[in-house]
């Protein structure tokens, strides 16, 4: 592993719920086993850091984010032995492997907790407890759908204690040396374990302070300045990937230096502003955000995504903007949760390829590393009669027979799809032997993305437009530029573009969709006066014609 963090730059992560993925034992969950017996269509799909979310033993509340023991691993999906293999095989094909790191919160299962109630020699103080729940009335409520309050009355302790998220998750209390000296230790178990980084969870929530919102405080920062230098200690140029759901100029702190404290940081509000520019067919939202987004030390990257395992969240959107995203993409009261919405992507375009086509486009072509979903790259749908976040989470369908190849058992943890998404008309099988599908596609985007320098660690500029439905993106290194262009309307449209940081260079068409009236891939064209023709929803990426 490289120590000056560089190789991410170039890299695509794709995001893996292991209880969904395969299920190799036949008991209705997915597992490691079964991670491994699919390592080769990870690797296949060119991707280079696999993503796996929370693996550790839990009562699954809230999909193993409701951690009851740090050091091993959940009964449903395997053994530590399993782990290993799947590290083994996973770094025998050049990949990557990141776990979840919940430092939050606990589950209110986890034996320190219930220790903690009971006021037990040393865990008493591992949570944050109070006799009064109007501490901290400053701080706003994430699940707003579920929790009324940030504190739950314990009977045990006849005390409230404190959570962020759901009840059955109360917040560990980092003002104690002992709660920061064992997560450290945490962090040393895994990374010795083998795995090559991890996806911290919720940090910005980590201390509380009276007259605070308790979010983004100065020791958080300070503890996480402690953790980038444990772990770079044990394990040079880890991946660590921060979850910060804040605007730009709140996060940006979280990268301190570029070498103290997180070197990777998800960009939340680009994402929402996705799919608004989508609806709107109109390139200013995505300008907004990058206009309002700071530079960031060059030792670091943006993690940039289309949708996840958790609800589209709306938090930093204006009511309007709110009321216009769940018109357009959450019109019935059960695809909306908390502040957001439940839907995967191919349901979010209404199952239009061109559509998928130009969000994976955009994603691809802005700034930052970017992440896939499972089951996103063959267009899965979602269930929105399951609770929560649960109909995003569904299992992979790998076939069209008996138990969409995920399992062999008579029922899995979550039904299979139904309806036109139903593994009958959409799994992996059919994908892999229609080289026409969105599979195979998705395999060729990111082969050219990673084949051109200037898109993983160039600069990156927006360029003008002469049409607002034109989101025009220059990328450009020593030895590489990209010039792509998005039409986000659903009409066709005809420009024709100057770059001028390209002038005296011609350009090559040399990827494309949608293209109209004569301008086909290959085409060359000087920089000064590039003839853009894309139909609806189209996009065209040009490079340097002596690059090519």
């Amino acid at each position: 592993m490289t120590t000056d963090g560089s190789w991410w730059k170039d890299a695509v992560l794709y995001e893996l719920y292991v209880r969904a993925f395969r299920d190799a034992d036949g008991d209705g969950h997915g597992d490691l086993r079964g991670v491994c017996e699919r390592l080769d269509y990870v690797r296949d799909l060119g991707v280079d850091v696999l993503w796996l979310l929370p693996l550790s033993p839990s009562p699954l509340r809230d999909d193993g984010y409701d951690v009851s023991d740090y050091y091993g691993i959940h009964p449903d999906y395997g053994t530590l032995d399993d782990l290993r293999a799947l590290l083994d095989g996973a770094h025998a094909r050049g990949l990557k492997v990141i776990t979840d790191l919940v430092m939050n919160h606990t589950s209110s299962d986890h034996p320190w907790f219930q220790a903690s109630r009971r006021r037990q020699e040393g865990k008493a103080d591992w949570y944050v407890w109070s006799d009064d729940p109007s501490r901290y009335a400053g701080t706003r409520v994430i699940f707003t759908d579920s929790e009324s309050s940030n504190w739950s009355w314990d009977a045990v302790r006849g005390q409230y204690y404190w959570h962020r998220f759901f009840h059955h998750q109360p917040d560990l209390n980092y003002d104690n040396p002992e709660v920061r000296s064992t997560m450290l230790d945490v962090v040393r178990f895994w990374l010795e374990l083998g795995v090559d980084g991890f996806r911290l969870d919720a940090i910005p929530y980590l201390f509380q302070r009276e007259g605070t919102n308790c979010e983004n405080l100065p020791e958080t920062h300070a503890f996480l300045k402690e953790l980038r230098a444990f772990v770079e200690g044990i394990e040079p140029g880890a991946f660590l990937l921060g979850e910060v759901n804040q605007w730009p100029e709140d996060t940006l702190p979280y990268f301190g230096d570029g070498f103290d404290e997180m070197p990777l940081l998800f960009h939340f509000p680009v994402m929402p502003r996705l799919w608004k520019a989508l609806a709107e067919g109109s390139a200013a939202p995505i300008r907004w955000i990058l206009e309002r987004t700071p530079a960031i030390p060059p030792s670091c990257q943006w993690v940039v995504f289309l949708r996840n395992h958790d609800e589209l969240t709306l938090e930093m959107v204006t009511d309007a903007e709110r009321a216009f995203m769940y018109a357009c993409y959450a019109p019935e009261p059960v695809m909306r949760l908390n502040v957001g919405i439940r839907r995967r992507l191919a349901p979010l375009c209404d199952f239009d390829r061109a559509r998928v086509e130009l969000l994976h486009s955009l994603l691809m072509t802005l700034p930052g590393t970017p992440i896939l979903y499972y089951g996103d790259e063959i267009g899965m749908g979602d269930d929105l009669t399951l609770p929560d976040r649960n109909g995003v989470r569904t299992p992979m369908q790998w076939t069209d027979g008996p138990g969409a190849g995920f399992s062999s058992a008579q029922q899995t943890y979550a039904p299979l799809l139904t309806g036109p998404s139903a593994p009958a008309n959409v799994n992996v099988a059919a994908a892999e032997r229609d080289q026409g599908s969105l599979l195979h596609w998705l395999r060729r985007l990111i082969a050219i993305r990673k084949g051109r320098e200037a898109l993983g660690r160039g600069t990156f500029t927006m360029l003008p437009s002469p049409d607002p439905a034109l989101a025009v993106f220059l990328s450009t290194s020593e030895r590489d530029a990209v010039v792509s262009v998005h039409n986000l309307a659903g009409e066709p449209r005809r420009v024709t573009l100057s770059v001028p940081a390209l002038a005296g260079r011609d350009l090559r068409l040399g990827f494309g969709g949608r293209l109209e009236d004569g301008v086909c891939l290959g085409s060359v064209a000087p920089a000064e006066a590039l003839p853009v023709a894309l139909g609806a929803h189209g996009y065209a990426w040009w490079w340097p014609e002596d690059d090519a």
